[in-house]
């Protein structure tokens, strides 16, 4: 049964964008999960512009990135260590330019499993809604008595060739 409401599990933290080998700045940013968009995780950079910078890829590439190397293209996500601290790193890639940033393993590790409490993996298919929506929209159909010939005809669907 799907839900109707949706849960938000949100984290606020402070990023390196890494600018160098040895030079990083921090960066606040905001880690969000929301269960009506199970399949992805959504991070926000505030970076003292008008307007944020949003990124948003499978939660499945931050999970596996926290415990090993993973990702290809635009996204890639994998695990260090830096003066004996863990942390996560994420290479990220645009048209508008490319980003390191560095979070804490900890603080990212804790916050992904609050999302999997919320949504444990292979569950988010069905927070997705699609059953209650394909069957709304068969009633639908059906409250209107009339079936796909009557509702469209066949000058919707013309012959092939014709």
């Amino acid at each position: 049964m799907h839900d109707e409401r949706h849960t938000v599990v949100e984290r606020e933290l402070e990023l390196g964008l890494v600018l160098s080998p040895e030079r990083s700045i921090p960066v606040p940013a905001r880690l969000m999960y929301r269960t009506d968009d199970p399949y992805a995780v959504h991070v926000t950079f505030h970076i003292g512009s008008d307007s944020p910078v949003h990124w948003t890829f499978a939660r499945e590439l931050l999970v596996e990135g926290v415990f090993r190397p993973c990702g290809e293209g635009d996204v890639r996500v994998w695990p260090t260590k830096a003066d004996g601290r863990s942390l996560v790193c994420m290479a990220l890639t645009s048209p508008d330019g490319d980003a390191l940033v560095e979070a804490s393993a900890a603080a990212v590790s804790a916050w992904l499993e609050r999302t999997l409490r919320v949504v444990p993996p292979g569950t988010e298919k069905g927070r997705l809604g699609l059953d209650k929506g394909l069957s709304d929209l068969l009633a639908m159909a059906h409250g209107e008595g009339a079936g796909p010939d009557e509702a469209w005809g066949p000058q919707e669907f013309p012959e092939a060739g014709a």
